[in-house]
């Protein structure tokens, strides 16, 4: 499992960096914890979900996020599909 500590700024939108993964949407699970602020969650039969601070969460693979404040957590995700998400992120916005 890969264990990732993620602090995002109000706006922050993981969808326009999923684009090219099948249906435009991250493919690996997450569990996690809402430090602070909150994450929106959208999946791909357009449900939407808010976790907010003090929140656990899963979010299965076909979904997309943001968040509408400063927002920090910690997630917890197999591995191998994290760092196939990563690299096309990282592909996404042209980092090394």
């Amino acid at each position: 499992m890969a264990v990732v500590h993620v602090k995002l700024a109000n706006g922050s939108d993981f969808t326009p960096v999923l684009k090219g993964l099948p249906d435009d949407l991250c493919q690996c699970p997450h569990w996690g914890y809402i430090l602070s602020g909150s994450l929106t969650i959208r999946y791909k039969d357009g449900r939407e979900e808010t976790m907010r601070a003090g929140d656990l969460w899963h979010t299965p693979p076909g979904h997309t996020g943001w968040c509408d404040e400063d927002t920090e957590y910690v997630e917890f995700c197999p591995e191998n599909e994290f760092n196939h998400a990563i690299a096309h992120v990282k592909e996404q916005l042209q980092i090394g």
